[in-house]
């Protein structure tokens, strides 16, 4: 028996030698824990069932005989010379060890111990060799990184002289710059004392020209006193003198008709925005929604959701769900979303408003493969979002004064889109009014 565990390099031996002797055996006569390994190919068995294999080499005489017997077939030669106790002195001393364990001559377990002790020795040495070698490369990578980082330096020296030589014109060009500055700000406050003294003599001419415009002002008032003073002689019926000066103050009034476009002051007959234009207040004939859906229907009339999208660019916004589960409860999700899309369809086309279609779509878990009929826009909330923030985000995006139509049974939401400017309506309205498309 052995008094150590099987050297690493000799059980991997025992085990291939197994695995190719395991296919000549048929199935029961392999061990239990080897069975289900059986279709297994050679190399596989290697893989997956080197542990069981070792375990059945070494509990199971018979097995591990039967395995022998198939290496005698194999290597005879081998076998001969282990069962006279003279091994092949040029044979691998792992083949050696691994057909002794599986023969069991005479002094196996010496055999396995000295194939496990020149296995290691071997591997010591390739391992030594296997070190020199990378030694080896080691010091050659040395010596180019060595003669890399004297060739870098040598190349960081000639940049950083360039970068010294570039840094000594920059500080030339830094100072020439700074000197345009200063030249160009003494220019900029000459520019601005140039600037107030220009405004300064603006200002004063501005003062000259309101004096000149009150003095010509004047002067056309006395001149409208004048030809007002003539009209009224002439009225009277004065003589030739008063003809005359009656042409004498139509001249004057024509001069002062110049004097008035020169100085563009308006006519006195005529006014821009009179006060009473500024007044808020309805209109004749100026109606919101609230005032034309309550003429003469009630709340429960189908007739009034025609009013409403009859208005000029009505929008009608349904709550889909809500609807679809006041209406018809029983049906799935996807034919209670095909009838409502149906009848809006057929609603848009009769009425020409423009209509939208809000499904909650927090519960989805996968995207909706729906073609949205025409003339109805259909919108799914997003996760995190219920359909009725949707809804009230859809009020709020249009422009103030739109009529909008809200459908929904939720007393939340039709509070809410009514303060936004919204006319809510009851979705059995709505589904009354579907019955008559």
């Amino acid at each position: 028996m052995l008094d150590r565990p099987l050297p690493e390099g000799v059980r991997h031996r025992v085990v291939t030698i197994a695995a190719d002797a395991f296919g000549g055996f048929t199935y029961p006569e392999l061990p239990v824990s080897l069975r289900p390994y059986a279709r297994f190919t050679p190399s596989r068995r290697v893989k997956y069932a080197a542990t069981a294999l070792a375990a059945a080499l070494e509990s199971d005489a018979a097995f591990r005989q039967k395995v022998a017997a198939k290496l005698r077939e194999s290597q005879p030669d081998l076998t001969g010379a282990l069962d006279a106790g003279t091994p092949p002195p040029a044979a691998d001393p792992l083949d050696v060890a691994a057909a002794a364990y599986l023969l069991r001559p005479a002094g196996w377990a010496k055999l396995v111990a000295t194939a496990g002790e020149e296995a290691q020795r071997a591997d010591a040495e390739r391992a030594d060799e296997e070190t020199l070698r990378e030694l080896a490369a080691l010091r050659e990578e040395v010596e180019s990184l060595h003669a890399h980082a004297r060739s870098e330096a040598a190349r960081a020296r000639a940049e950083l002289d360039g970068v010294r030589k570039e840094s000594d014109a920059l500080h030339r060009k830094l100072r020439a710059a700074l000197s345009d500055v200063k030249r160009a700000e003494a220019a900029q406050r000459k520019l601005q004392a140039e600037l107030d003294e220009v405004r300064a003599a603006a200002a004063q001419d501005k003062a000259a020209a309101d004096s000149e415009a009150r003095r010509l002002r004047a002067r056309l008032a006395e001149a409208e006193s004048v030809v007002e003073a003539g009209r009224k002689a002439a009225r009277e019926g004065r003589s030739t003198e008063d003809v005359r000066l009656r042409l004498l103050l139509d001249t004057v009034l024509d001069a002062a008709a110049g004097l008035r476009r020169e100085l563009a002051l308006p006519p006195r007959d005529t006014l821009g925005v009179r006060p009473a234009d500024t007044v808020d207040a309805v209109a004749p004939g100026q109606f919101s929604a609230r005032d034309i859906a309550t003429r003469a229907l009630s709340d429960t009339d189908p007739a009034l959701l025609d009013q409403l999208l009859a208005l000029p660019q009505a929008h009608l916004v349904v709550d889909g769900y809500n609807v679809t589960k006041t209406g018809y409860p029983s049906m799935p999700l996807e034919k209670q979303r095909l009838r409502l899309l149906g009848g809006l369809a057929a609603l848009a086309a009769q009425s020409g408003a423009e209509v939208t279609c809000v499904f909650d779509g927090a519960d989805l878990d996968m995207p909706v493969l729906l073609a949205p009929p025409r003339g109805v826009r259909v919108l799914f909330s997003k996760a995190g979002e219920t359909a009725d923030e949707l809804i009230r985000r859809l009020v709020r995006a249009e422009p103030p004064g739109r009529q909008i139509v809200v459908v929904s049974a939720d007393r939340e939401v039709a509070d809410g889109v009514a303060k936004a400017g919204a006319r809510p309506v009851a979705s059995t309205l709505l589904l009354r009014r579907l019955a008559r498309v």
